[in-house]
């Protein structure tokens, strides 16, 4: 019989735990960051809205990122919400490699940091702070930019690409 995994968790519910979150339809944006003039971003599916009022949204980063801790440093991040069509975007972003990840991938500065043209959406915020959750730290972002195409969205489901479909509608 094993012991707990790193941090308590017992191997088997951390299995079970991993395959019961990739079954979790999430949405797919590039978090970026801008330092020095350079673009720096990285993909993530851990981010929801948090609050109306004021407008507020939450990201979470492995601790170990760069991007969180160039966030940690500038104290401006943006989310591009990525399309139906991004998914290259995705994997490109979801790679290590800092800044070359933008490479030949066009860009714009939006609200102080990198906005992907051709997105469904973006988020431009402002750091107003910082919570742990576990391995991971959680980004607080109050927003100061915010625009949507009404393109249809990326998601990720059980380790897959795809995007949503309206049901049919059914009578009775």
């Amino acid at each position: 019989m094993t012991g707990p995994a790193r941090g308590g968790a017992d191997p088997g519910v951390a299995a079970a735990f991993r395959e019961t979150m990739a079954a979790v339809c999430a949405p797919v944006a590039v978090m970026t960051g801008l330092e020095g003039g350079l673009p720096h971003g990285t993909t993530v599916s851990a981010f929801a809205s948090l609050s109306m009022n004021p407008p507020m949204v939450l990201v979470a980063l492995d601790r170990t990122s760069e991007l969180l801790a160039l966030v940690r440093r500038t104290r401006r991040f943006g989310l591009n919400l990525l399309g139906a069509g991004q998914a290259g975007l995705a994997r490109r972003f979801a790679a290590k490699g800092g800044a070359a990840k933008f490479a030949g991938v066009a860009w714009e500065p939006h609200a102080g940091v990198p906005r992907i043209p051709g997105s469904a959406g973006f988020v431009g915020c402002t750091v107003a702070g910082l919570a742990h959750g576990g391995d991971h730290l959680i980004v607080l972002g109050n927003v100061v930019a915010a625009e949507t195409t009404g393109d249809a969205p990326l998601v990720y489901h059980r380790r897959t690409f795809g995007t949503p479909a309206a049901l049919p509608e059914v009578s009775g």
